[in-house]
């Protein structure tokens, strides 16, 4: 039987994140996939998450549905779109092969943004113990992106995950608090995290736009 996987399968992959690497493609037309450990990592810290005053707002009006885990295909294709700025992907595809595989084992998730039941935004990333990498996120509407984040957060926070991986840090992510740590500070944090047994049934519950707010921005010590 071949290999549908090219010999880097599931397991491998979730070995991967658990020592502090990840893959890319080198383009979305190129099969190859490599590993990426940068010297600093781009982090989101779920104890100091900040959301701007007018995307607070944008929040809890709920311009969108927010739903988890409906789409993760759809999700991931259009992450793979080409969009402006971002003429081409990392997403190839082994790189779909693989992470619809981790969804299938509930290892990989997905945060949806649906306006008249239109995928609008979203993102996906993967979780092992109390970490979750972020992969990679859209918007096809104003703010759809920035209001499945502000939901991913809330949804982490209350089921007691303790890392948010951003891989680099961005302009787009420097907004919301992230910050830059060097590898070696990075994989203490993450051993740690991956000690950690989250409520993983958190990150499927409904909540409400004011409600991801108040979650996402609570004092570590009243995170439930």
């Amino acid at each position: 039987m071949t290999d549908p996987f090219g010999g880097f399968g599931p397991d491998a992959l979730l070995n991967c994140y658990a020592t502090g690497v990840f893959p890319m493609g080198e383009a979305r037309d190129d099969p190859r996939i490599f590993l990426v450990e940068p010297e600093q990592r781009g982090v989101i810290p779920l104890n100091s998450f900040h959301i701007p005053s007018r995307l607070r707002r944008t929040v809890r009006s709920e311009p969108f549905v927010v739903r988890t885990d409906t789409a993760f295909a759809s999700v991931l294709d259009a992450c793979a779109q080409p969009a402006p700025g971002r003429e081409d992907t990392w997403i190839n595809g082994p790189i779909r092969r693989l992470y619809l595989e981790l969804h299938a084992r509930g290892r990989a998730h997905s945060v949806e943004c649906w306006r008249d039941e239109r995928l609008v935004g979203g993102l996906y990333g993967v979780t092992l113990g109390g970490a979750f990498f972020g992969e990679s996120m859209f918007s096809r509407e104003r703010d759809a992106s920035k209001v499945a984040l502000v939901h991913l957060v809330a949804r982490l926070r209350r089921g007691g995950w303790t890392l948010l991986d951003a891989q680099f840090l961005t302009d787009h992510l420097s907004q919301f608090g992230a910050v830059e740590t060097p590898q070696a500070a990075y994989l203490e944090r993450l051993a740690v995290a991956l000690q950690v047994t989250p409520d993983k049934g958190s990150l499927c519950r409904p909540l409400s736009g004011a409600d991801a707010v108040t979650y996402a921005l609570q004092p570590t010590t009243q995170a439930s």
